[in-house]
């Protein structure tokens, strides 16, 4: 099937298929996996990269005249025979024009959804590995009359109920990464559950998908296992938000608690790399996900066939 092209404005870092809006495809076990995308955004390239020089992390990525770098909008859609299972939603419709211009923000789940062959009202599940705007914006849909109705009428939801919380405070901090639309609704209706997974433990969701707390980019940020067959996928959101951020000590600006990301980072690597997951990035545009190995140096870095 040929997937219909986005629009979108040059970006040095555009290749041949930055328009398609499936990103890849896996088989974890019994688990047809198929990355979806809301569209390529542009954030910049500094604040994706913290404290770490742009000589430095511009080897691994090009930005703009503008000092942005072209990012992915990647939601993991699951099937088994059995269930249909989203993992994030992208960033919405819901974005005023000044902050969608801002980011480049394209506003295309649904129509990668139509790509993949998938209406949304057979989705079963949704997990929001937390509820920053560009990560569950299609959790619900803005009608034209200006009401707001959920995306995926016919499936149940799962959040932490600590970004919630978090959300709800308003802090100066991350305020603007919170948008009450994109949850409140759900939560009302009860459409939405609040999940209070604790440190060091894991909660299953459905048959094959857990959760995993992983705190630092938010204090309850949760990772998402898919087990199935003997393999083991885990979509490890914004702990590790792109194939360029495998470093340990490679956090972002926007992360609340860097010193946390880094522990948790090194944690991950301990199973992750050992039992050779496939690791799932949340906004990797052209890698949506690869299997991790460290280098000569003991460095992680992408495998050579991370694509499988």
């Amino acid at each position: 099937m040929t997937t219909p092209a986005i629009r979108w404005q040059p970006h040095p870092a555009d290749r041949p298929d930055t328009h398609d809006l499936i990103r890849g495809r896996a088989r974890v076990g019994d688990f047809d996996l198929t990355v979806l995308t809301d569209g390529p955004y542009l954030l910049d390239g500094g604040a994706m990269f913290g404290v770490v020089p742009k000589p430095m992390w511009q080897r691994r990525t090009t930005p703009d005249a503008e000092n942005r770098i072209l990012l992915g909008t990647n939601t993991v859609l699951l099937r088994d025979g059995k269930q249909t299972i989203v993992i994030e939603t992208g960033i919405g419709n819901k974005l005023d024009e000044k902050m969608r211009g801002i980011f480049g923000a394209q506003k295309v789940l649904p129509a990668a959804f139509a790509a993949a062959g998938v209406r949304l009202d057979e989705v079963d599940v949704v997990v929001n590995s937390h509820l920053h705007f560009d990560h569950c914006g299609w959790n619900t849909t803005r009608r034209a009359d200006g009401q707001i109705e959920p995306t995926f009428k016919n499936a149940r939801y799962f959040a932490h109920r600590g970004e919630v919380e978090n959300g709800r405070l308003q802090r100066e901090r991350d305020a603007v990464s919170y948008i009450a639309a994109n949850y409140e609704p759900l939560i009302e209706t009860g459409q939405m559950t609040l999940l209070e997974t604790r440190a060091g433990a894991t909660e299953e969701i459905v048959p094959g998908i857990s959760v995993e707390l992983f705190p630092g980019h938010t204090a309850q940020m949760m990772a998402v296992h898919i087990e199935s067959g003997g393999e083991h996928a885990v979509y490890i959101s914004d702990l590790i938000p792109t194939s360029a951020h495998l470093d340990v000590t490679w956090c972002m600006g926007y992360d609340l608690d860097p010193l946390s990301v880094i522990e948790e980072r090194k944690r991950f690597y301990q199973r992750a790399i050992a039992e050779e997951w496939l690791v799932l990035f949340t906004h990797d545009h052209h890698t949506p996900f690869g299997r991790v190995t460290v280098n000569e140096k003991g460095k992680p870095v992408m495998k050579a066939d991370a694509a499988i």
